[in-house]
């Protein structure tokens, strides 16, 4: 039987820690391990972790930071102590579906090719109520309904990211393709992951919906839904469609927008470190940015003037 491990993160998450650490005990396939990095809380939440380590001592490591290091190098420091084959990333507050673990385990095994898997989830609220909405995890089978090609690698390098850490798995195999994380601003682990699993094409999404995910004012990064209906769902496919081109200036100006913005990050990145994933990424993204210019010449000439020379 696959070892499966769980590198969960916490910082001052008293409020809903019990019940997310119950619901990954709580699988229908029970998880070996459960690493917990803490980055330094200052409520309840290191007493609460010492209760489960005193209750399960077989299946909880607890490491508590002397400093802070933020979520991202938290989550790395979480992942390389995990020992399982298959490592789940968990945040502190969200609630997963009993059956979340067998079916990722499942996949991960009839899927010898895929390193990274991510799914679908639900979202809810500070008090558990499930909130009906829709999700940036709906545009892939959006995307597949209107038979939209989903190629995640572009999607991840120039348009956004759907793939979020609470949803996600990855081989222990893999993760010396991804450590250390690199420090990009505004790039977080999960991000990261699934730029570098989709450009290697080993990167899965499941339309099975097998967490919750909490929504409150505390939580470090959000804005992931939307109100269900049908403006929503047109404007989720036009978002993830990287087939799609611009057509108007506010079109324009939105891609030109987040092009520029990642170009600027990963070239700021690459002006004091090396790292071959970094470059392929900045390489895809100039070569739309430079697509985009073109389009613009040969179709809308005075906004092409436009952007070149005022819009940078």
């Amino acid at each position: 039987m696959t070892k499966t491990s769980v590198a969960l993160c916490t910082y001052n998450g008293e409020k809903f820690i019990r019940e997310q650490i119950d619901s990954i005990l709580n699988q229908s396939l029970k998880i070996d391990e459960i690493v917990v990095c803490d980055d330094g809380s200052t409520d309840q939440t290191k007493n609460i972790l010492s209760e489960y380590e005193n209750k399960f001592p077989n299946i909880f490591k607890i490491h508590f930071n002397e400093k802070n290091l933020r979520s991202v190098k938290n989550f790395e420091k979480a992942i390389s102590l995990c020992s399982g084959e298959i490592i789940f990333l968990s945040d502190q507050d969200d609630v997963w579906e009993n059956n979340k673990v067998k079916i990722f385990s499942d996949f991960f095994e009839n899927n010898q090719s895929i390193d990274v898997v991510c799914s679908n989830g639900f979202i809810i609220d500070e008090n558990s109520s499930q909130q009906n909405l829709y999700t940036v995890w709906d545009a892939p089978n959006f995307l597949s309904e209107n038979k939209k090609e989903i190629n995640y690698f572009k999607i991840f390098a120039t348009i956004g990211n759907f793939a979020t850490g609470a949803s996600m798995a990855i081989r222990k195999s893999f993760i010396n393709q991804i450590l250390p994380f690199p420090t990009v601003e505004g790039l977080h682990h999960d991000e990261w992951i699934a730029l570098v699993s989709s450009e290697q094409k080993t990167f899965a999404f499941l339309n099975d919906k097998l967490l919750s995910y909490r929504i409150h004012s505390a939580q470090q990064v959000g804005g992931i839904s939307y109100s269900k209906d049908k403006a929503s769902k047109e404007k989720l496919i036009n978002r993830f469609d990287y087939a799609k081109k611009p057509k108007i200036f506010r079109d324009f100006k939105i891609k030109l927008r987040t092009l520029n913005d990642k170009e600027r990050k990963l070239s700021t990145y690459l002006e004091n470190d090396s790292n071959e994933h970094v470059k392929k990424f900045l390489k895809e993204v100039q070569h739309e940015k430079s697509a985009l210019y073109q389009k613009l010449k040969s179709e809308h000439f005075t906004l092409f003037l436009f952007f070149k020379y005022f819009y940078r």
